[in-house]
């Protein structure tokens, strides 16, 4: 495999374990190809600094409110306040060359599906368009609805339960490392 000259932060909060399983299939994929990369859970990312990368890679599940959850919406709004104040967000948002972001959300969906996670993929994607960076892709994992077999059941997504799987994982670390290539 051809080494990428990238640098790499793959960041993620879990509360059930979905996204923590998606996150370390990323982290496969990224130890695959052999990059610099960092990997941290948010409450050991206070310090890090977004620009310091090439590639962000930023996985959370959506909770109420059909936003990220609380923890990471409180990290990803601390960031851009503090980018704001340094003057980083400029008017009109133009495009850092080398700045991108891969946004990854694990759902339940058991009312409306996958449509219940897009609106927070799509207001982190605007936090760091904002930021100049280019949003690469934004990826929809479905993940049991824990705590609950009904809404794992019958909800929109079917029998979701035991989800992501291995099938799901194994997707993740090939779309991955297809994603570095093109990077």
């Amino acid at each position: 495999m051809e080494v990428i000259e990238i640098k790499v932060a793959a960041i993620y909060w879990s509360l059930t374990g979905n996204t923590e399983k998606v996150a370390f299939a990323i982290k496969e994929a990224l130890e695959y190809s052999g990059l610099d990369y960092i990997f941290k859970r948010i409450e050991e990312a206070e310090d890090l600094d977004f620009f310091e990368y090439d590639l962000l890679c930023i996985s959370f599940p959506v909770m109420y409110r059909w936003l990220p959850a609380k923890p990471m919406d409180k990290y990803l709004q601390a960031k851009y306040k503090a980018y704001y104040s340094q003057g980083l967000v400029k008017t009109g948002s133009p495009k850092l060359p080398g700045k991108n972001v891969l946004i990854v959300c694990t759902f339940s969906g058991p009312h409306t599906g996958v449509n219940e996670a897009i609106p927070s993929c799509k207001w982190v994607g605007q936090l760091f368009e904002h930021l100049g960076f280019t949003v690469v892709d934004e990826w929809y994992i479905v993940g049991e609805f824990h705590g609950n077999e009904e809404w794992s059941t019958k909800g929109k997504m079917g029998d979701i339960r035991g989800r992501p799987n291995d099938e799901d994982l194994r997707k993740v670390k090939q779309d991955m490392i297809d994603l570095l290539k093109g990077i």
